[in-house]
């Protein structure tokens, strides 16, 4: 019998490391590579525990060099999500049940193995399918993962703790049950650590688990899976199901055990769930939990105090790395006209000293994009602002999906603050820049704030203390992960929980207790010492 009441210590965040020259992870990744290039592996849907192959079949390849096939994939179908729901509902009272020290203890192992014996594994299937360099793939599949495993322990400590009082003569307990039924875990391309988060966060909490990953990150995704096995999760408490999103939506949805559902994606695709899920709130045994992190159009803000240099570098950064596929990418910026020469020409001169190519040279600064659809979608914004009189570029703005969807860094400047793509999300490595009067700096806070639905990240520079106050008054609700002197992108598990509001999302916080509190139902206890056996209060007594 487990009786140890056992208090998990706060976690230290996982150190990065360099990947410089000569150093012993530059090695060991650049092998790790190799290996994975050199076979195409066969990827089954994991359904309580048992590989399952539906001979509906697509291909995993290399964004930064499509016709390099990594892996062939099995897709899901009605029946196949069927069977991942029963799998996930039979594994649900012995899991639920299970002393949530061994549940913690899982997600330890999970996040060791990850540091040490699977660190280069991780990061190069994400390099490689995903199409990161080393710096990205480290930061995400490796750093953020474990961060996520292990702080969310030491969260669930927390929450477990929290104990309402008693008083005299009663014990009153407060017990956080996982949610009825099973949970729908549906994660996005772009972040390995977010595929697992999505799915690894409830199970702690006692829930079970359908998860459907994105099929561009199905290569690392499925390594997750086998690491999760290693690891000792138990068969059916994550079902692993690559597929079509509407085949596997419409089992999910219309199922009444449906419990909740963990995403990360697009607006529209949220908005869609959202309401499909209203339209079936008759279906289900309880009301499911709607968590979701979706869509940004993330901002840069500079006053006419901020540093030159330090605002053009965040630009930089904020809007190329992992060629602005981060939901907090910046994607839209604000320059007082007496900083915008300087500004510009950092940023041009920043431009042209990086480069932009296959993963397996360390030197680039940016690969690929994720695939040819999204390709497509972000040369289109860059057309649109070529053929038009409101916009020009001025940085950048070529294109060649050849070989691989390589897309320039490309910097607008528009004179129209509500043109396309200031408005719009893109999800590419594309940034409009709206110069604005130096005395109109509260004018034009308040037209950034009504610009865009989002509302996911943004940053204000100043060196004036005031401005910047100013700014992150005016901007209060522009954005749930806000910035001061720093660009809107690299939130670290336990220091910037995160996650927006507005068309954003549910701003349920991943990286705190907040996010892990929703995939809990919890049930007061209230115990009696001595029970009274009369009805009458002594109020009711005579003088």
């Amino acid at each position: 019998m487990i009786n140890a009441i056992y208090k998990f210590p706060r976690p230290e965040n996982e150190p990065v490391k360099s990947y410089a020259p000569g150093s012993t992870e530059r090695k060991e990744l650049k092998e790790k590579l190799e290996e994975l290039k050199s076979q195409t592996i066969d990827i089954p849907l994991i359904i309580g525990g048992k590989e399952v192959r539906t001979g509906n079949t697509g291909k995993v390849v290399m964004p930064h060099n499509h016709k390099h096939v990594l892996a062939t994939y099995h897709k899901a179908g009605p029946e196949e999500v069927k069977a991942a729901i029963n799998s996930a509902l039979e594994a649900r009272k012995k899991w639920s049940e299970m002393p949530w020290i061994e549940r913690a203890s899982i997600n330890m192992k999970i996040a060791e193995l990850l540091a040490t014996k699977y660190r280069s594994l991780i990061n190069a299937a994400t390099m490689l399918g995903q199409s990161k360099n080393p710096f990205q793939a480290e930061i995400d599949a490796a750093c953020e993962t474990i961060d996520f495993l292990r702080f969310n322990v030491y969260y669930a400590c927390q929450i477990y703790a929290d104990q309402p009082n008693n008083a005299p003569g009663t014990i009153n307990r407060l017990e956080y049950r996982p949610l009825e039924g099973f949970i729908f875990a549906l994660s996005p391309f772009n972040f390995t650590s977010i595929a697992s988060n999505l799915s690894m966060a409830p199970a702690l909490m006692g829930n079970t688990v359908v998860w459907k990953p994105a099929t561009t990150s199905v290569f690392s995704n499925y390594f997750l899976m086998k690491i999760y096995e290693e690891a000792g999760l138990p068969a059916g408490v994550i079902n692993f199901i690559p597929g079509q999103g509407s085949v596997i939506g419409k089992e999910i949805f219309s199922h009444p055990d449906f419990g909740g559902v963990h995403f990360t994606g697009s607006t529209a695709t949220f908005k869609h769930f959202w309401k499909t899920i209203g339209n079936n709130i008759n279906t289900y045994k309880a009301y499911p939990r709607i968590v979701g992190e979706t869509g940004g159009k993330d901002f840069i803000f500079a006053h006419k105090t901020a540093d030159a240099k330090q605002v053009a570098t965040a630009i930089t950064r904020g809007a190329f790395e992992y060629q602005g596929q981060k939901c907090s990418a910046a994607s839209r910026a604000y320059i007082p006209t007496s900083l915008w020469e300087d500004i510009k020409n950092f940023l041009k001169a920043d431009i042209e000293s990086f480069t932009v190519g296959s993963t397996d040279d360390f030197s680039h600064f940016m690969n690929a994009v994720i695939d040819e659809n999204a390709f497509d979608s972000i040369v289109s914004f860059i057309d649109e602002a070529k053929k038009s009189d409101k916009a020009e570029i001025i940085s950048g703005g070529g294109s060649d999906k050849s070989k691989g969807y390589f897309i320039e860094p490309t910097v607008i400047l528009t004179k129209d603050p509500h043109f396309i793509t200031m408005v719009e999300e893109i999800f590419g490595p594309v940034i409009t820049i709206y110069v604005y009067d130096d005395d109109k700096y509260k004018e034009t806070l308040k037209l950034c704030d009504e610009t865009s639905p989002y509302a996911l990240t943004g940053a204000v520079f100043a060196q004036d203390r005031e401005a910047l106050l100013q700014g992150y008054e005016a901007l209060r609700n522009s954005a749930g992960n806000f910035y001061l002197n720093d660009k809107p992108t690299g939130a670290v598990v336990d220091q910037q929980p995160f996650g927006g509001a507005r068309a954003s999302g549910t701003n349920d916080k991943a990286g705190s207790y907040l996010n892990l509190i929703r995939w809990t139902n919890p049930r007061t206890i209230k115990e009696t010492l001595v029970t009274p056996v009369d009805y009458r209060y002594p109020f009711l007594k005579k003088e």
